[in-house]
């Protein structure tokens, strides 16, 4: 007889504030997808203006640097998604579509510049294993004010985003890593909000920017695809953004430190507004 099933689901801290917000912000805009991301992490924690303007991705993006593309690229998108151009503010713009969106860097100024210092963010830049992977969001889901993992990765190394219950459940209880074709190939930002733990593997929730991506929005990675999508190594660097209270900072940090990652951010290839001018 097969012995019975049991699994283990955690969230994040924040993390179902931080879902209700991608769910009212999607899709992102073209090239925004890392300011897409440090507005949810701002609205995980409560924090949903700044000097009377509202705290979506156009605040972000503008306040990190980041860089739009003047036309949009043949395959730079998700299969189903017709784009959206309707910035609300004046994002800078570029023609060379391969160094536009937003640095990391872009994003943790952005963040805690917005945050007018309530929130701190620690860059870690690998390197990235699955136990690496795994010690970090223990570290941020044993914290009790919200933290937020912004992860910047290749999407080529992930799972495609419409795994069948089927494989799912190969991947916790077997360790079967056949999974489907991947969606698309770019680097990219989404976030990291809960995780599942099965006898033979853990799946990593991912808010993603597209709705045609997973369930609107939201999908599971087996976690050696989500740490490969983070180490990137046919791509310009990745890595994840631990965005927390300033509070929470010195324990985050400390706990980056005894994982082994380092911190400090990572060229992801883009360029940002200020080297335009």
């Amino acid at each position: 007889m097969e012995r019975p099933a049991t699994f283990a689901l955690t969230l994040l801290p924040g993390a179902r504030r931080l879902l209700k917000a991608h769910a009212r912000e999607l899709p992102q805009r073209d090239d925004l997808c890392g300011a897409f991301c440090g507005a949810l992490a701002l609205q995980a924690a409560e924090l949903a203006a700044h000097a009377g303007e509202p705290l979506d991705q156009d605040a972000v993006a503008l306040a990190a640097g980041s860089v739009v593309s003047g036309m949009r690229e043949p395959g730079t998108l998700p299969h189903g998604e017709p784009g959206r151009r309707d910035y609300r503010l004046a994002i800078p713009s570029i023609e060379d579509s391969a160094v536009s969106g937003t640095t990391a860097a872009g994003v943790l100024r952005a963040i805690e510049q917005l945050s007018e210092g309530a929130l701190a963010v620690v860059p870690v830049a690998g390197p990235w294993t699955a136990d690496a992977l795994s010690g970090l969001y223990e570290l941020a889901e044993s914290r009790e004010r919200p933290v937020t993992l912004i992860a910047n990765f290749a999407t080529h190394h992930l799972w495609g985003s419409r795994a069948s219950v089927s494989q799912l459940l190969d991947y916790l209880l077997d360790g079967e890593l056949e999974g489907p074709e991947p969606d698309w190939l770019v680097g990219h930002f989404a976030c990291v909000v809960g995780r599942v733990q099965g006898r033979r593997g853990n799946l990593y929730a991912i808010a993603d920017t597209y709705p045609a991506l997973g369930n609107r929005g939201v999908h599971m990675q087996p976690q050696e695809r989500l740490a490969a999508a983070l180490e990137r190594r046919d791509m310009p660097a990745g890595g994840m953004l631990v965005v927390g209270f300033a509070e929470d900072a010195p324990y985050l940090r400390e706990g980056v430190r005894g994982l082994g990652l380092r911190e400090a951010t990572w060229d992801n290839g883009t360029v940002t507004a200020e080297a335009l001018r």
